[in-house]
């Protein structure tokens, strides 16, 4: 029997390809990028609620509120920003997830239909190396954890050994451990990701609780650190960091907005995936600000600052053993949180730039390595580098994907892809130019250009020029992630209007039963 190119629509409204043999010779196919069979979608509402449980409770999620504490908000702005934040990303970030569950396929093979089957690495590889900085930040601020708990095993000799770049070369040697543990096991594949979030995400929290009970009990209380005061009021000092921390705790996910499709690929329905994500992200992002913020605020009690890194501020206890077990809880919620958020995606990204050349393991490999050249531990060395820098320029970038993506699937194709065509060159559907669409370039760089065009800094407080790259959009600049979403969507659909007739060519699909298992041939339907 000769293979089939087509696509089985089950009552569900997932979609699956008869045959996936089918694809075997086309060179921009591999394993991992292969659509999943119905029967190996098998991720249920804990499988996401844990995943963002594990990819939530971390040391970088908990420097979103210290950070916030530390630039001057108090313990109900911060929390209300950061709140916010979430709910809003948590809108793309469905949108996205919608095609990887009904279509069984990882982000970079989404991208492709709106991309083209070449020019989906460009927005594959942008969320990659974004990816690969994240990586990088979270091993460094593992490695440091590694570095304290054997200091107070070990002794001075460890914490005070001679500098190497300007750090203890015990420091490095824990973050190169802290990094081999990872890649070891992201080695193993995707399902020994799954297994590790599984068990893990219900003991994370254990880090964070031992730390908030020593702030607790060193600051007599709830009383005074719910008594500290803003520094910024309600006025205009406070509006003024609003927006721009609003899109920085937006941005904090961007990246997850983009590549959910490399999870949810795996659910057993749309009904599950967005419930584990819309009872996962918000409630666990607001756990972890309101411990951040009680730890933070507990901790200018007690020490007359704000000490925003965990790391840090536990290295102060006085208990040795509080201090080892509360940083093991939060080197395993690191490794979680790294190896879901992280690894993964860039591991597809890179697969799908060469897929017969670079697997999935091998695609986290080249993450590692890269986390490593990107120099992590410059890019948390200040709250206004790590908010107003590092997240809110990445995130106007990414935000315009995102909106190029949500217009292109449920505005110009209506959620109907043809799987096989995503794998094929010059006659498939989405080959456009050379494997090029031009169009979602055009709409990418505009979006981008408005988001981070203006990117600003205050004087010595980052990277960039007191008065914005481009002075005249400065001031957009502040609101980085809604203007390159906004931007690119309306520019995109501009370009595609011509095309949109073609987008709705019908997709020959073949309907199956459940309980006959028979099947028959339909046009394609919206269904889920």
């Amino acid at each position: 029997m000769e293979p089939t190119t087509a696509q089985l629509r089950h009552p569900d409204g997932r979609v699956e390809l008869r045959d996936v043999s089918s694809l075997h010779g086309s060179r921009y196919f591999n394993a991992e990028l292969a659509p999943v069979p119905v029967e190996r979608r098998t991720w249920t509402t804990y499988n996401y609620f844990a995943l963002w449980m594990g990819m939530a409770h971390n040391i970088p999620s908990y420097l979103l509120a210290s950070g916030l504490i530390a630039i001057g908000m108090n313990w109900v702005q911060a929390f209300l920003t950061i709140t916010l934040g979430n709910l809003i990303v948590l809108i793309p970030m469905l949108l996205n997830s919608h095609a990887g569950t009904k279509y069984g396929i990882p982000f970079p093979v989404f991208a492709r239909a709106f991309y083209g089957v070449r020019g989906a690495n460009l927005a594959a590889l942008l969320r990659g190396f974004v990816a690969c900085g994240w990586f990088g930040i979270q091993t460094w601020v593992g490695g440091q954890a590694i570095f304290v708990i054997l200091g107070e095993l070990v002794g001075d000799g460890w914490t005070g050994a001679p500098a190497v770049l300007g750090q203890p070369w015990t420091m490095w040697l824990g973050f190169l451990a802290f990094w081999a543990f990872q890649m070891l096991i992201i080695w193993r594949g995707i399902d020994a990701v799954r297994r590790f979030e599984n068990w893990t995400a219900p003991l994370v929290t254990v880090g964070f609780l031992i730390l908030l009970g020593w702030v607790l009990v060193e600051a007599g209380g709830f009383g005074p650190i719910f008594s500290q005061p803003s520094q910024l009021g309600w006025g205009a000092g406070f509006w003024s960091v609003f927006a721009p921390s609003l899109m920085g705790m937006i941005a904090f996910w961007a990246t997850l907005s983009l590549n959910m499709p490399d999870f949810t690929r795996f659910g057993m329905s749309q009904r599950k995936q967005a419930w584990g994500q819309v009872l996962g992200l918000p409630t666990t992002m607001s756990f972890m600000a309101i411990v951040s913020i009680m730890i933070t605020s507990g901790g200018i009690v007690i020490y007359g600052e704000a000490i925003w890194d965990p790391v840090l501020l536990a290295a102060r206890f006085s208990s040795p053993v509080v201090v080892v077990i509360a940083l093991i809880g939060l080197t395993l919620a690191t490794v979680s949180a790294n190896l879901a958020a992280n690894v993964v995606s860039p591991s597809y990204d890179f697969s799908n730039a060469f897929p017969k050349k670079i697997s999935f393991r091998v695609g986290g490999l080249i993450t590692g390595v890269i986390g490593i050249a990107i120099q992590p531990w410059n890019l948390i060395s200040d709250p206004n580098i790590y908010i107003f820098a590092w997240l809110n320029f990445y995130g106007g970038i990414l935000a315009a994907v995102a909106g190029v993506l949500v217009a292109g699937y449920w505005v110009q194709t209506r959620t109907r892809l043809a799987l096989a065509d995503l794998f094929a060159d010059r006659d498939g559907r989405y080959w456009f130019n050379g494997g090029w669409n031009w169009r979602a370039l055009v709409a990418t760089a505009v979006g981008a250009l408005l988001a981070v065009g203006g990117a600003y800094s205050a004087p010595g407080a980052g990277p960039f020029p007191e008065n914005g790259l481009i002075p005249a959009i400065k001031a957009l600049y502040d609101y980085s992630w809604v203007v390159g979403l906004a931007g690119a969507f309306v520019v995109y659909l501009a370009l595609m209007l011509p095309n949109m007739r073609q987008a709705h060519v019908p997709i020959p699909e073949e309907e199956t039963s459940e309980r006959t298992g028979e099947s028959r041939l339909g046009p394609a339907t919206v269904d889920g």
